[in-house]
């Protein structure tokens, strides 16, 4: 029989034993840990991808990359908690977020909109009478009397849609007012905006109206209104989507001014019957001026601003060329003055006929017909 001595010999060694597998064992893990801990920084160093998150689902994000790509990946443990639109860094290989960061692209957005401070009088304006004097009333008395508003407790419209054919006048008419007003003007063209700037147009459009309080006084002119603010049954492709976020973001902007506010918006169309109702309804673009064509007086009119630097040969028939360019945008009645100075110069003369004015009508209306004929062979 074993002694006592014996048996607590045997009981020491296997001890012995165990604790020096448990230490190998914990040293295993420890270099484990360590191993997996260099791995992880690695995720954490740079380069490292800039993504911003476009939805939340459970405990993944859905990101867009600055190439439009979106992924549905995991997020780190240890990332703090995330929502849509916040900007984060990704690992390359995983695109697992690894943190969440402050920074936000900015776009120097002045490279990317005209700027400028126009010098158009409402003189130089003409057979737009009543539209003007309705602009100077929506736009114009309330930059420069909000006083008066007040006193008689109501509140202007915050902006002004322009509608109607192409080169009657829209652009130079809010260029009029940013110049009565002394107001910055800032022009944006709607439809580069939705294809320049796919991913981007939301951002672009809230840093545009930075900028426009930046630079108050300011009239913020959108172009081609109806490439972002067009009615939309369906919303199926990624380029729709964001058009409608573009269009979101613009409508929340106006929302965000006030009435008497020192920024105004002057929206522009050719196209009012296609626009969603969202954008002209009390509180946005709720004041409508149609821009025709003018009418013959209006004509005459714009002919003698045009021509007025221009030697006329004596005995000109101007109503009889007012006749020859019924139907004609001002755009069209300015460019048969340039035509018609053209045709003299080809002959070596400083003044300009009769017939040369004649000439020049014949050459427009023929543009006119061939940029005719080529949009209904666009569509069919």
């Amino acid at each position: 029989m074993a002694s006592h001595d014996d048996i607590l010999n045997k009981v020491m060694a296997h001890y012995t034993v165990d604790t020096s597998t448990i230490e190998e064992e914990n040293r295993i893990l420890k270099e484990t840990v360590a191993n997996m801990k260099e791995e992880l920084s690695k995720f954490h160093r740079t380069p490292l991808l800039v993504a911003e998150v476009k939805d939340m689902i459970e405990k993944n994000a859905l990101l867009k990359l600055n190439n439009g790509n979106e992924f549905f990946v995991e997020v780190a443990s240890a990332c703090e908690p995330l929502y849509p639109g916040d900007t984060v860094l990704v690992e390359q290989k995983s695109l697992t977020v690894v943190k969440k960061i402050d920074a936000q692209r900015k776009f120097n957005v002045e490279k990317f909109v005209i700027v400028e401070k126009p010098e158009v009088a409402w003189s130089e304006i003409g057979g737009l009478t009543k539209q003007a004097e309705e602009i100077r009333e929506v736009i114009e008395l309330p930059l420069k009397k909000p006083e008066l508003f007040k006193k008689i407790g109501i509140q202007p419209p915050k902006g002004i849609l322009l509608y109607g054919p192409p080169g009657t006048g829209k652009t130079l008419l809010a260029k009029a007012v940013a110049t009565a007003t002394n107001s910055t003007f800032i022009e944006i063209v709607g439809s580069e905006l939705v294809q320049k700037f796919i991913g981007e147009g939301s951002k672009l459009v809230k840093e545009i109206f930075e900028l426009a309080r930046k630079k108050a006084p300011s009239i913020i002119f959108i172009d081609e209104i109806d490439a972002i603010a067009a009615t939309r049954i369906e919303i199926g492709t990624s380029g729709e989507r964001e058009v409608q976020r573009t269009f979101m973001q613009l409508l929340a902007e106006i929302d965000g001014f006030k009435p008497l506010g020192n920024v105004k918006i002057v929206g522009c169309t050719n196209r009012r019957d296609i626009l969603d109702v969202a954008i002209t309804r009390p509180g946005r673009l709720d004041r409508l001026i149609r821009i025709d064509a003018p009418n013959e007086e209006g004509i005459k009119e714009i002919f003698k601003i045009h021509s007025k630097y221009m030697k006329i040969e004596k005995g000109t028939e101007i109503d009889r060329l007012v006749k020859q360019m019924k139907g004609f945008s001002g755009a069209e009645i300015r460019a048969s003055c340039t035509e018609a100075g053209y045709f003299a110069i080809r002959d070596n003369r400083t003044t300009i006929k009769q017939k040369d004015f004649l000439r020049a009508i014949v050459k427009v209306k023929e543009e006119i017909k061939e940029d005719g004929e080529d949009y209904l062979n666009m569509f069919g």
